[in-house]
């Protein structure tokens, strides 16, 4: 299968959130393969090195820091670290989150302002923080990664869920805020991701199959898609899309 090279994405400046292994892991390798510089950040420290090492010995500019998002301060210095290495984000994909199941009875404050701290807050401060340079370039994309699990009334994981609500709220107040600096600010909506995690924890086959007859395609959905979108949204073929949600979720309802 081949798919579209965007001019505009060669030497450009990309972040990369949770960028060490799966949906993340395709979406650095998706834009090194457009020759865009590469900067990302993951927990993952063996991973993200693997994955920096792979790209730049087949030529790729790539440039990993290790981070714990839940921790603001190291994010903005890893972010720093990487503005240095590779130059100033033109695009910021906001891709890491956790899905851990849980039960709401089962929740305590702490635990659901750990899990909005993985979930939902450094986006929020990621974005603040390449900000300032994208509004100096005159330009930006900025890439959130929601989930249809809410808009399906999924259960199961009640604060992932509206972690994952409010980056829609988000995505469209900062469109706002920074459209008028050529900054776009969208969504993308993932359905269920065949991931190494999901087939790990949670993609067994009966489980599979009850999710194949909500969907209205009859395939699986591959990380790889949805890093071709976020390359249509990183790059100037989507110059007048902000503010909104990009399904890719193989219409499940």
């Amino acid at each position: 299968m081949s798919f579209a090279q965007y001019p505009s994405l060669n030497g450009a400046v990309v972040f990369v959130t949770g960028g060490a292994s799966g949906i993340g892991r395709d979406m650095v390798r998706a834009f090194a393969a457009q020759k865009a510089h590469v900067g990302f950040v993951d927990i993952d420290v063996e991973g993200g090195r693997k994955l920096a090492e792979e790209l730049t010995s087949a030529g790729a500019t790539a440039r990993f820091e290790p981070c714990d998002l839940r921790d603001i301060a190291a994010l903005k210095s890893a972010f720093a670290r990487l503005k240095s290495a590779v130059g100033p984000a033109g695009v910021l994909v906001n891709n890491a989150a956790r899905d851990d199941r849980h039960g709401w009875e089962d929740v305590t404050p702490d635990y659901y302002d750990e899990r909005i701290a993985a979930n939902l807050r450094h986006m929020f401060f990621a974005i603040q923080t390449v900000a300032p340079d994208m509004i100096a370039a005159g330009k930006g994309s900025i890439i959130n990664f929601g989930s249809n699990s809410w808009f399906e009334a999924a259960g199961g994981m009640p604060v992932y869920t509206t972690s994952k609500a409010a980056v829609h709220g988000m995505t469209r107040a900062f469109a706002r805020d920074l459209g008028k600096h050529r900054i776009r600010v969208n969504t993308i909506v993932p359905g269920w991701v065949m991931t190494e995690r999901q087939k790990a924890l949670w993609a067994k086959p009966e489980a599979i199959a009850r999710h194949l007859a909500r969907q209205c395609l009859p395939d699986l959905i591959e990380p790889v898609y949805l890093a071709r979108m976020a390359l249509f949204l990183a790059s100037d073929d989507s110059a007048m899309c902000t503010a909104n949600n990009y399904m890719v979720e193989a219409g499940s309802i």
